[in-house]
């Protein structure tokens, strides 16, 4: 039986960069239907730091496919920069999520068979068409090697991922993330695969970048005190949303 959905957030502020309505996801296991999210409404501010936490099995993995364009809602819509990206064609979605939406990962998710710059390049690698990238090559490598350098990896952009350390393979990821100057950043987890001094380093990073760029950064983390660090803390209980927290909005 569906769960009652979460009571309705009024409508998104005129600076809702990413906003989303009515979110149901179920699956179907065998003549059963588990459904994970009910009826999540939830917004992220331009340049605002939303900490999104949870225990395990909370539901926000799933719903963080969601706002990512990675995974279709079974119900509900998902605003970005004001254009509904489900009323969009699978091309325009990907497009979106290509230029408008940086992703971080707790497991890195870089290629081993290509080098730091080459998997800093993949968002214009996928982009682009393969003419298109021959063209703008050594312009895309000079903004790698630009990235990678502002992370502290100048003398590592010819390594991969297998030559790199933890930390070394998140900023990479970082970097790639970054590649197109997105609007959003959703870390996952970013330093959940790392020790604690690298992890503090990995997230001074992130942190800087958002403030330098002015980026909407959605973090996920079980970690308190990582998400004290944010403007506004989200708490995902049973696939809905149960505490939303200003600690300080954005200016």
């Amino acid at each position: 039986m569906s769960k009652p959905a979460q009571k309705p957030a009024p409508f998104a502020r005129a600076d809702a960069m990413l906003s989303a309505r009515g979110i149901r996801k179920s699956f179907s296991i065998g003549d059963r239907t588990l459904e994970i999210l009910h009826g999540v409404h939830m917004d992220l501010y331009r340049g605002e730091l939303l900490a999104l936490t949870g225990t395990s099995g909370a539901g926000k993995s799933t719903l963080l496919h969601i706002l990512g364009l990675l995974d279709r809602p079974s119900e509900g819509t998902v605003t970005i920069d004001g254009v509904s990206a489900w009323d969009l064609s699978l091309a325009q979605r990907a497009q979106i999520r290509n230029q408008k939406i940086g992703f971080v990962f707790q497991f890195y998710h870089l290629l081993p068979e290509l080098d730091a710059i080459e998997n800093v390049l993949l968002p214009a690698m996928i982009h682009e068409s393969r003419g298109t990238f021959s063209k703008r090559r050594r312009e895309h490598v000079d903004h790698a090697r630009e990235l990678l350098a502002t992370f502290g990896l100048a003398d590592r952009d010819a390594h991969r991922p297998s030559q790199l350390s933890g930390g070394e393979r998140q900023r990479v990821a970082l970097a790639r993330a970054l590649f197109h100057d997105p609007a959003i950043l959703i870390a996952d987890e970013p330093t959940g695969n790392l020790d604690s001094n690298t992890g503090e380093k990995v997230l001074d990073l992130i942190f800087r970048e958002q403030e330098r760029r002015q980026l909407s950064l959605l973090l996920v983390t079980h970690d308190e005190r990582l998400a004290a660090r944010c403007q506004r803390q989200l708490v995902m209980a049973d696939g809905m949303i149960e505490l939303d927290t200003a600690i300080k909005m954005p200016d």
